[in-house]
């Protein structure tokens, strides 16, 4: 029985989706090159953990969304890809990511969470053995809340929330009934200032969530990448 169940956990198909929320505003334009640089590594180091560990993942999707705010200009508030399948689509992933510039923005509080809004509303896998759904969030600002600056913008998204308890409703917890990601599968990290709503609500209340502080003009630190994805790693 034993062999038995050693040779199906081996034969495990583990899925893993990423989506990566990208400040793109004027004040990341000292860290943003940090950022671009560990998204384009972000699958290969994740595959190298995971060779380690003993497994491998059968199914890699990656998904960028670069946000800066609706009511600076409404025109390129969100850009973001679909969820791209790497290695397949590497190339297509990394044009993306490096063409990613960081301006405009006006007052502090950037569009974040739009970005994390659609990022809970993607189409995440639902098959194979196992899966992984990682939010990433990397800024350097606190957030408009949802629905107001620049909510009457052509290009702002229709059927995200128009508030946070929506939101929470949609991210969801133990039990919840209003999920729209999987229980199991989810994990958020945040590499946010220890400000509203990133600190709190969110990191206080919100289940599986991971909080790095960031500040104005400080990048990504290497330590805090490896623990991204050792977390990423050790969850499946």
């Amino acid at each position: 029985m034993n062999d038995a169940r050693g040779q199906y956990q081996g034969n495990l198909q583990y899925a893993v989706d990423i989506a990566l929320c990208i400040d793109a505003t004027g004040s990341m334009h000292p860290v943003l090159g940090t950022v671009k640089s560990s998204a384009l590594q972000f699958h290969q180091r994740l595959d190298d953990v995971m060779a380690k560990k003993g497994k491998s993942i059968s199914q890699l999707r990656l998904k960028v969304i670069a946000f800066r705010d609706f009511g600076d200009d409404p025109t390129d508030a969100i850009e973001e890809t679909d969820f791209l399948h790497l290695p397949a689509q590497a190339r297509e992933f990394e044009q993306f990511v490096s063409g990613i510039e960081a301006g405009g923005g006006g007052d502090y509080p950037e569009s974040g969470l739009e970005a994390l809004a659609l990022a809970i509303n993607s189409p995440w896998e639902t098959g194979l053995d196992r899966r992984r759904h990682v939010i990433v969030m990397f800024t350097d600002a606190s957030a408009h809340a949802l629905g107001t600056v620049g909510a009457d913008a052509a290009t702002y998204p229709r059927h995200i929330p128009r508030s946070m308890d929506e939101l929470f409703e949609q991210w969801g917890y133990a039990r919840s009934q209003t999920s729209v990601m999987e229980q199991s599968a989810k994990r958020l990290v945040l590499f946010a200032p220890e400000e509203a709503p990133w600190s709190d609500p969110i990191a206080e209340d919100w289940d599986l969530t991971l909080h790095f502080a960031s500040k104005a003009g400080e990048g990504l630190e290497e330590f805090e990448m490896d623990e991204i994805i050792e977390t990423i790693a050790n969850s499946l």
